[in-house]
């Protein structure tokens, strides 16, 4: 599970428990995803460079830290992903948000890619692409290829809860990219939905069917 980190802080783990509930409502698993997102973000940020600087508080001058580096951008997979991006701005808000827009064929179980419109500047940022679900790996691999694509090099995947089908998938395609989940699960099932996962995040967030 190299280069895979499982974040089983306590918060995040309660919380997931409330979003797998069938019967939490649409409201409530909007509003619990976009929690779940901020705290991961505060894991997935841990960490960025820091410099220092000089400032003057009411009382001195003192050195204290600022972010160093490059810049940071958010990257949802469209539909689910926007369902974590105000969780991730609200710790983040300089940060700039693209999106892919992807869906898997129903047949093939491939995806399709319908849109794409990332920061211009995307190749010197930091990009966090955002998907709740990670099942088979399919989507999050081919987004993460159309933003290489545009000269991204620095990629992190954030997710709620993955397969070990979609771990391996992208760690084999991308093994530069950072994967971060909430909770890996245990398979998935025939029509590829992770098991005991959530149903589907998109449907869920959205009180579609």
């Amino acid at each position: 599970m190299d280069k895979v980190f499982v974040m089983d802080h306590p918060l995040i783990q309660h919380k997931i428990t409330l979003i797998r509930d069938k019967n939490t409502g649409s409201k409530e698993f909007r509003e619990v995803v976009k929690e779940i997102a901020m705290l991961m973000a505060y894991e997935v940020t841990r960490n960025l460079p820091l410099e220092e600087v000089e400032v003057e508080t009411p009382v001195c001058k003192t050195k204290s830290k600022v972010l160093a580096g490059r810049k940071l951008g958010i990257i949802p997979i469209l539909r689910a992903g926007l369902g974590m991006v105000d969780g991730m701005l609200s710790l983040i808000p300089a940060a700039k948000v693209g999106h892919v827009g992807l869906y898997r064929d129903p047949e093939t179980l491939e995806p399709v890619e319908y849109y794409c419109k990332l920061p211009a500047d995307v190749e010197e940022r930091d990009l966090i692409v955002v998907d709740p679900m990670l099942a088979t790996g399919g989507s999050a691999n081919a987004a993460i290829q159309f933003i290489k694509d545009r000269g991204a090099t620095s990629i992190r995947l954030v997710c709620l809860i993955a397969a070990p089908e979609g771990v391996k998938a992208v760690r084999e395609a991308h093994p530069d990219v950072d994967i971060y989940v909430a909770a890996v699960d245990e398979k998935l099932n025939d029509h590829a939905y992770i098991i005991p996962g959530l149903g589907d995040a998109g449907d869920r967030l959205f009180g579609t069917k």
